[in-house]
């Protein structure tokens, strides 16, 4: 168990800490010191090796917390918010261990980090006001609570005068071939419009029009992505979606996630 709040012996060293939870793991004495040196590596902290824990940074903490619930090798392990604290490329280097630490192994991890469950997440479960709203692959759950794919025109000129009249011909063109697109943001660089999962096979037609239409429009490009797991667990959160269509799609979207 990685807990959310470090649990650690502050006149400890980091060494000594890996070794004192490796035997209580189990882990042969003699594997005791090779085990340290791997843990150490994966999470960079070889430096600090000889550093007490009450001397660390925030992330250091935190990267000693993870190795310390990874060091037995469990087959099951809950890791709480484990790269709290962390700075983009710590981050980013505990994704890489713990996704390289994956096999054999059931990891339930909890995070504030939309991107982070992306990433890290073969099934994803989102929970709001306490109780479990959905769950599903991150693909599932986009295309079940993210409303398809979101287009974003940028302008060539980010000027207040004229915007409103382009954007309405932006609009205009845009339901032309998509009825059912919707305007979500407006601002003077660019605008964003939803466009649903179903209406996919006119989009070919849609981006011909729009390739014609760019400096009548007075845009500089445009670019389609789909919607992202943040915007998913926005909607979710916030109940913008049908509770009573959601409950089957939501058993039948973990059903498919486990085969």
């Amino acid at each position: 168990v990685c807990p959310q709040h470090d649990v650690l012996w502050l006149e400890l060293t980091v060494l000594e800490h890996l070794a004192v939870y490796a035997r209580v793991r189990g882990t042969p004495r003699a594997e005791v010191q090779a085990r340290v040196r791997e843990m150490l590596v994966h999470v960079g902290l070889t430096e600090k090796a000889q550093t007490r824990a009450g001397s660390l940074s925030g992330g250091q903490k935190r990267k000693l917390s993870l190795c310390l619930a990874l060091i037995g090798k469990p087959r099951v392990c809950f890791l709480d918010e484990p790269t709290s604290g962390m700075d983009p490329f710590s981050r980013r280097s505990t994704w890489d261990m713990i996704q390289g630490m994956r096999e054999d192994r059931v990891t339930v991890l909890t995070t504030h980090f939309m991107d982070e469950a992306d990433i890290l997440g073969d099934r994803i479960a989102i929970m709001a006001e306490g109780a479990l709203q959905c769950c599903g692959t991150s693909l599932f759950l986009k295309n079940r609570f993210g409303a398809g794919y979101c287009l974003t025109c940028t302008r060539a000129k980010a000027e207040a005068g004229g915007a409103a009249s382009q954007t309405g011909e932006v609009v205009e063109l845009v339901r032309r071939h998509v009825p059912d697109a919707e305007l979500v943001r407006d601002v003077a660089g660019e605008l964003s419009l939803r466009l649903p999962t179903g209406d996919s096979p006119r989009f070919s037609a849609l981006f011909r029009d729009l390739d014609a239409e760019l400096k009548r429009l007075d845009l500089e490009h445009y670019g389609l992505s789909m919607v992202t797991l943040e915007e998913v667990f926005l909607r979710v959160a916030d109940g913008k979606f049908d509770q009573a269509a959601a409950s089957p799609q939501l058993r039948d979207g973990a059903g498919a996630a486990g085969a």
